[in-house]
């Protein structure tokens, strides 16, 4: 029988892991592709990407009450549909999470010390994955102070950002703003992001179009509530802590992003920051003459520390997960006798993350790992739906809304990450899955069910 993890966390620790990973590089600099997409209207695309999230949330959230295990929608899909849909999302979660913590990492070192970005990218990776070895209680600690001091610096810069007088609303304006501090990092983060023009002025049919497209990026920044679902193992009380984590991480998720796209279109304009690379920088570089410029391009890297720290905990747990049922080798569910940690899977995860930002450039990986992890929602939505009414709690049309809006979402992303998303999360997948499927172990029952 493998070991299982400790419950070593209540409410707080859950909260602040979720908000670690939302409230990440996503909040930095998802705004500027998105509303170079939408326009004047990333109003709605951030709406749209907000609902999908919360029907998610919610969803998944009643199947972590339901499941308490580690492992997250790969479980629930398991579980509820089937040996291959559990493959499926657990495998696009592992697949896409991974590439999205090699450019949170990069993201860290392209704000920090751009010169050297690779090298501080894997230094990261290599200490935070020290510290989740360690224990899952001291990596709680650690991203509490991370999501303090983002949330603090982001207070700071709304209160300054209101006290500037507004942009121009010409489409024009703000253009240029990132030429100082925002610097080398910014830009080097920005362009990988940088879509089509602003649809402003085009007919409905583009509009629409750009809307949706702005929604998908949009719901980048929101993608990480799903790491207090995969903690499931480690949190006291699951059936009452993760719901509510999950709806408080979510709802201040909301709150901030509100807020933040609100400032920086009042000091750059919507064609600033369209045009821009990382607009809340750009915004910083005009207020109070720009010295508060410096301490936002700190605070980046330090949300982009704290969604890596949540990628690492996600995906380890999810090989921890896959690796009981010998999908993956079985040494990867090893458990620390001391630290109660999936130690070899968090070391696995780190070195291979470690070694993709120094061989690769993984910053055009945002759009595949986000339709990796649109379809793992899709799993957890239809998962849901399968559940039995009195314990889902939820009425149908909420995940029914959140499995519409994810192919939706991933089907407004650039053609290049869906071809991407298709061949190596449903082609890659399924052939790994025929692979490994005579060496599977069968769960021990439906317990969850009972």
């Amino acid at each position: 029988m493998t070991a299982s993890l400790d419950r070593r966390l209540g409410l707080t620790d859950a909260v602040v892991v979720g908000l670690g990973a939302m409230i990440g590089a996503g909040v930095f600099v998802a705004f500027a592709p998105a509303t170079a997409r939408a326009g004047s209207l990333v109003w709605i695309s951030l709406a749209i990407a907000a609902v999908v999230a919360v029907c998610n949330a919610l969803s998944s959230a009643r199947l972590a009450a339901q499941f308490p295990a580690a492992g997250g929608t790969y479980v629930y899909g398991r579980e509820m549909l089937g040996p291959l849909p559990g493959f499926l999302a657990g495998w696009g979660f592992v697949v896409g999470k991974t590439a999205s913590c090699a450019a949170m990492a990069l993201t860290v070192g392209l704000y920090i010390w751009p010169e050297h970005a690779n090298l501080v990218a894997a230094a990261a990776v290599i200490a935070l994955t020290v510290l989740s070895v360690a224990g899952v209680q001291r990596t709680a600690t650690v991203a509490k102070l991370l999501v303090a001091i983002v949330l603090a610096v982001l207070a700071v810069f709304l209160v300054l950002a209101w006290m500037a007088p507004a942009a121009g609303s010409g489409a024009g304006a703000g253009v240029g703003a990132g030429a100082g501090v925002a610097g080398a990092g910014a830009e080097a983060v920005g362009a990988a992001l940088a879509p089509a023009p602003a649809v402003d002025g085009q007919a409905w049919p583009a509009r629409v179009l750009g809307v949706l497209g702005g929604a998908g990026f949009c719901f980048f920044a929101f993608a990480g509530y799903a790491r207090i679902a995969t903690l499931g193992e480690e949190v006291r009380e699951p059936a009452r802590t993760i719901p509510r984590a999950v709806v408080v991480a979510i709802s201040m998720v909301i709150v901030v992003y509100a807020l933040v796209l609100v400032a920086i279109i009042h000091v750059l304009g919507v064609g600033g920051v369209a045009s821009g690379s990382a607009p809340v920088l750009e915004a910083a570089e005009r207020l109070g003459g720009g010295e508060f410029a410096p301490v936002v391009r700190i605070a980046a890297g330090i949300a982009a520390l704290g969604a890596l720290l949540g990628g690492i905990l996600g995906v380890s747990r999810t090989t921890l997960a896959m690796a009981r049922d010998r999908h993956l080798p079985s040494r990867l569910a090893a458990v620390h006798p001391s630290t109660r940690t999936p130690y070899v899977a968090e070391i696995c995860v780190g070195v291979l993350v470690a070694v993709i930002v120094l061989l690769a450039d993984v910053r055009q990986a945002i759009g595949f790992s986000s339709f990796a992890v649109l379809f793992y929602y899709l799993v957890a939505n239809a998962s849901a739906l399968r559940m039995d009414r009195g314990r889902r709690r939820l009425p149908a049309w909420v995940p029914v809304l959140g499995g519409i809006g994810c192919v939706i979402v991933a089907g407004s992303l650039p053609w290049q990450s869906v071809v991407a998303g298709v061949v190596v999360v449903l082609g890659g997948g399924g052939l790994v899955y025929a692979a490994t499927r005579r060496g599977m172990v069968a769960p021990a029952g439906r317990s969850g069910q009972a």
